[in-house]
């Protein structure tokens, strides 16, 4: 049975970031494995008026650090067509549905659509709506709308987008991209429980003592600061990447590891989240925002209201820590800790489960109480797991030592591995939706953070409150110590 599919990328925002850095590639690359052929093409739009010539450059650009060859990239870039677009112009639908109908004959793709909108969400609904009405959606083949985040600026906002979108296209052909979810290892957070009776028996609030959550950026937010000063962390972070994973690590088993009863679990358990109450706010959440380096290495770092188009008195975190509570019966009283943020001493993503200790200490530690064994799941840079345990010490006496088995897959396996944005694509041609985000999804996300979200906006804070190339505010840590526990990952200590 082939692999190739066939079908038509209508990319709204092809001269766009987003598009350059991360579909083309992606797309070359399933080219290169084989999942595209011949069947398929792209149709970038966008405000400027370009050629489809000066358009193929543009890919044949974008993807010059993958390539086998420079004729196989222009092979590929041969399917690339542009058309000048301004999306709230009825007619230029018109001109893109005579395009499509074209291509669709010319490289026999059945009908199948994905229409891709790498652009402002202010604009998905009239999209939504003009694709339908003008008929660039078919009946022939399938229709699947892909739209990155953020969707929605609160509740309120995101229904209001969901009800525009749904008025064209039906939830299954929605998919909407979370990019943590197409990563290797947050995939694999699935294998490890239910591929393992051994773990997924202790997978509960008899044997856990808590879950650590951390995604560390070393970068600030760049040429970003106009978006990110109205978005933060909370939005930017916590509201997506961070409750998808919390989702996937506390939900139920599903029956069959297939979209629809996986989406069954994950809403269930993120409906068991626990609401914060507004006077809770400042008890189980932490925000922060970078100031300049307090160090030699990193002295030349500015601080968050630096950066260009941040206000001077920009009260936008850019990290925030938290607890988040679960009432269910699996995990009644176990807390999830998170953290995320700009500008911390290293870029990495990793999961740290951390087991109940033995309630009674029988070896020679001078009565301290023995480490705690961790499970680690490396999500990025670095991809693996490990396990921290405690044993003896060779020699006399009856001393322990931690022992940590590790494994990390080699940089040549990685780079073999289908890329986050590579998979997602992959996983929408074939109509697979278990690593995007359902409409429940979202709007039970927006309501735990909305809360917090109002709370903050009626408070002032002396920002900055940590320097570059720390770790986030002290508070971050308080947060786990006035529980008697302790991040696991401190890469500023040696």
């Amino acid at each position: 049975m082939s692999k190739e599919k066939n079908g038509l990328f209508t990319i709204f925002g092809g001269t766009g970031d987003l598009a350059k850095r991360k579909l083309y590639p992606s797309l070359y690359r399933l080219y290169k494995k084989g999942y595209l052929k011949e069947k398929f093409a792209v149709i970038g739009t966008a405000r400027r008026e370009w050629t489809d010539d000066f358009y193929r450059e543009v890919v044949v650009e974008s993807i010059q650090n993958i390539t086998e060859s420079h004729e196989h990239a222009i092979e590929f870039a041969s399917h690339f067509y542009y058309q000048s677009h301004n999306v709230t112009d009825i007619e230029h639908y018109d001109t893109l549905k005579k395009l499509s109908e074209k291509l669709d004959k010319q490289y026999q793709l059945e009908g199948n659509r994905l229409f891709y909108l790498a652009m402002s969400p202010n604009f998905f609904g009239v999209i939504s709506q003009n694709l339908k009405d003008r008929d660039l959606i078919t009946t022939t083949g399938f229709n699947r709308l892909i739209i990155e985040k953020p969707f929605g600026q609160d509740f309120e906002s995101a229904l209001v987008l969901n009800n525009q979108i749904r008025a064209s296209f039906e939830e299954n052909q929605i998919y909407r991209i979370d990019h943590y979810l197409g990563k290797e290892m947050v995939q694999n957070i699935s294998a490890i429980r239910f591929g393992n009776y051994m773990i997924e028996s202790m997978w509960n609030s008899r044997y856990i003592d808590n879950i650590q959550i951390t995604l560390g950026e070393s970068l600030g937010v760049e040429e970003r600061g106009g978006y990110y000063d109205t978005s933060g962390a909370l939005r930017d972070m916590l509201q997506n990447h961070i409750l998808q994973i919390i989702s996937l690590l506390a939900m139920e088993p599903p029956t069959r590891l297939k979209d629809k009863e996986i989406r069954t679990e994950k809403i269930k358990a993120l409906k068991a989240v626990r609401l914060l109450e507004p006077d809770e706010v400042s008890d189980y959440m932490i925000r922060g925002q970078y100031g300049p380096s307090h160090n030699d290495i990193s002295k030349n770092l500015n601080g968050y209201r630096e950066e260009m188009n941040v206000a001077l008195d920009s009260q936008t975190e850019t990290f925030v820590a938290g607890k988040i509570m679960i009432d269910n019966f699996r995990w009644t009283g176990v807390p999830f800790y998170f953290r995320t943020g700009k500008r911390l001493t290293k870029k990495g993503t990793q999961i740290d489960i951390e087991f109940k200790n033995v309630p009674l200490n029988l070896f020679d530690n001078n009565d301290e109480p023995l480490p705690a064994n961790v499970l680690t799941i490396y999500i990025q840079p670095t991809e693996g797991f490990s396990l921290e345990l405690n044993t003896k010490k060779i020699g006399l006496g009856l001393a322990t030592e931690t022992l940590q088995l590790e494994h990390k897959y080699s940089a040549e396996t990685t780079a073999n591995s289908l890329e986050a944005y590579e998979k997602l694509i992959l996983d929408c041609l074939n109509g697979d939706s278990t690593n995007f985000t359902h409409w429940d999804e979202v709007a039970t996300s927006w309501k735990f953070v909305d809360i917090i979200r109002n709370q903050w906006d009626k408070e002032k804070v002396d920002f900055p409150n940590y320097a570059s190339g720390s770790m986030g505010p002290i508070d971050s840590e308080q947060l786990l110590i006035k529980d008697g526990f302790k991040w696991h990952w401190c890469p500023n200590k040696k």
